[in-house]
């Protein structure tokens, strides 16, 4: 029995497609299999994840790896993503200068501004002064409402900074009601005698004052050089619930420039652009640079350093070099160095997915580990885009001419078909893995698997144990109870159930930064593939695009291209590789069609 596995290793899956060699000639596929991908792809470390791939397809036939002809493997560069800063103004605080804080659960509202009086350390008080309480954790909260209570019989106490999460506690025995910040895990911080500023927002409000730094300046009567210095922590704070600035006499604020840096782009045109242009004008220069040979970025700056990063992620390989890339613009928090509360402010980044290419085709490497240990006959078979078009030809009902969109985790491959066999491809840098690269930046988040998730999922919000509101406005009401642990939380709907945001992060944003991030990098990148295939490079020339790969399966990019194209009078729609396998396992196919013509030509019959 002649078998061939084409297996397509990806950025993020490998996934395999086993086909046998009927007596006429032609293929019949029997099974199929997909996998994680082991290691950085393009290196060594894949071979684990493709041995257990073809193991796991071949176990379906009830056959074992070693009994296969001939193995196949997609030629194509590995890419990588990461996020450059433009120029920033990193700040730095010495001596507590200030602090913002965001806690999810204050009682009161309005501002106050007083002299923090700490809890348990004794100080003369003066009448004509306005105080604000301090109180750690170690202090109960009846305790806490008795002392203040008995304070304000004779004192001006105008607001409460807790330790502990016991606002609303504290705020119920309360004979006046003030503005009350909890949950300061770093209360014993605090200096004592200092001028504070705290504000609490009304219930689906933000804070106003301490949000702008001139009403921060308003509160604790700053300079105009105070005023600029203090912008960072009004920027931190813009969208909280609520929150305390403290100032003090002998604080300092430093400021140190971290340069973006400058990209080197050598091609038919030697062009260069500084990352502080942003997104659009990079990638016009990069258009405009023509066939592009190597990418470089300028040392000791944020773009140098991200390119070092990438070739240290390749370490083994010779002459590494950036062949492509994709930019985009987002957003990025910068912690503050030196706040009190782990404060953050937005600062303008640049998201870019960079394409590795080597000396040695590292494909190559991968074969020759292959080889030794199945002991099968492995071939680089061909380029992604190339085998991709073949596999989707598979689909039902399609016809040349035909251009297909592979979009995978790491870059977005097309390919155009014509009527007489011609195949154009491209090979552009930037997919799945940006996107969640941008959604984990611009939502803060410290786990990439959170972002994954958000990137796949729908979200809905659980507002009682029988109904949640979805994220497109729809309610769902749901005949069991749902967990209680889901109550009040934002959710991702998997097919496996309901996955818990632990994050709080409301719905509304987190909907909005996925749906910007998937624009921004597919939307830009088909765009740009299909220009780069097209007749004459125009994209109306395209009468049918297929869409394919992991991406595909996405339950918005789809609808998000073929709206666009639309507007270009384009048929679009998701591949169906093989009628059973959807938008996956094109480039796995295509190789077991393509080797299985390569050995047909080369060798008669085999």
């Amino acid at each position: 029995m002649k078998l061939i596995a084409g297996v397509d290793i990806g950025n993020s899956t490998t996934e395999v497609c086993i086909g046998k060699k009927e007596p006429e000639g032609r293929i019949r596929f029997l099974s199929s299999a997909m996998v994680q991908t082991t290691g950085t792809k393009g290196t060594v470390e894949n071979v684990h994840g493709i041995k257990t791939a073809l193991k796991k397809a071949m176990s379906k036939l009830q056959m074992d790896p070693s009994e296969l002809s001939y193995i196949g493997l997609n030629e194509a560069a590995p890419v990588i993503g990461d996020t450059a800063m433009e120029t920033l103004t990193e700040t730095i605080i010495t001596d507590s200068s200030m602090i913002g804080h965001n806690p999810s659960t204050p009682a009161g509202m309005g501002q106050a501004v007083g002299t923090i009086i700490t809890l348990g350390e004794s100080s003369p008080l003066d009448p004509r002064t306005d105080y604000i309480v301090a109180a750690s954790s170690e202090y109960p909260y009846e305790a806490v409402a008795q002392v203040v209570n008995q304070l304000a019989e004779e004192y001006s106490i105008v607001g409460i900074i807790l330790q502990a999460d016991e606002a609303v506690l504290v705020e119920n025995r309360l004979k006046k009601k003030i503005p009350i910040i909890d949950e300061v895990a770093g209360i014993h911080k605090l200096p004592q005698g200092v001028l504070a500023a705290i504000e609490v927002a009304p219930p689906g409000e933000t804070v106003q004052m301490l949000s702008n730094p001139y009403g921060i300046a308003t509160l604790l009567k700053l300079t105009a050089a105070e005023t600029k210095m203090i912008t960072p922590i009004a920027k931190s704070l813009m969208g909280k619930r609520s929150a305390v600035v403290l100032k003090t006499p002998g604080g300092n604020v430093k400021e140190q420039l971290l340069p973006a840096g400058t990209l080197y782009f050598k091609g038919e045109q030697s062009l260069e652009i500084s990352v502080d242009e942003g997104a659009q004008r990079i990638m016009e220069t990069l258009k405009h640079a023509g066939e592009i040979q190597e990418i470089r970025g300028q040392e000791n700056t944020n773009i140098g350093i991200m390119f070092s990063n990438i070739r240290k992620g390749m370490e083994g390989e010779e002459e590494i070099r950036i062949s492509d890339l994709l930019a985009v613009d987002t957003l990025a928090p910068v912690k503050i160095t030196g706040a009190l509360a782990g404060e953050t402010c937005l600062e303008k980044a640049v998201g870019i997915a960079a394409m590795v290419k080597t000396k040695q085709l590292p494909m190559e490497r991968i074969a020759d580990q292959l080889r030794q240990e199945l002991k099968v006959p492995v071939q680089v078979a061909g380029v992604e885009a190339l085998v991709a078009s073949l596999g989707s030809l598979t689909t039902p009902g399609v016809t040349v001419p035909l251009a297909i969109l592979d979009m995978g985790g790491g870059s977005t491959d097309a390919a155009l078909i014509t009527e007489e066999g011609n195949i154009t491809i491209t090979h552009q840098a930037g997919a799945g893995e940006l996107v969640s690269l941008l959604i984990q930046t611009e939502l803060g988040l410290k786990d990439r698997k959170v972002a994954e998730q958000l990137k796949k999922y729908p979200l809905a919000k659980v507002e009682s144990l029988f109904h949640m509101r979805m994220e497109n406005g729809q309610i769902r009401f749901v005949e069991e109870s749902i967990d209680p642990k889901f109550f009040g939380r934002v959710v991702m709907l998997t097919k496996e159930g309901m996955i818990r945001l632990e994050e709080d992060i409301p719905m509304e944003k987190i909907v909005k930064i996925r749906r910007e991030a998937k624009q921004k990098v597919f939307l830009t990148n088909a765009l740009r593939a299909l220009e780069k295939v097209a007749p004459e490079g125009k994209i109306k020339n395209i009468s049918n695009v297929v869409l394919v790969g992991g991406s595909a399966l996405d339950f918005e990019i789809p609808q998000l291209l073929m709206e666009e194209l639309a507007n270009y009078g384009i048929v679009c729609g998701r591949g169906n590789i093989r009628s059973v396998e959807g938008p996956r396992n094109a480039v796995a196919t295509g190789l077991v069609i393509l080797l299985n013509q390569k050995l047909e030509k080369d060798s008669g019959v085999w």
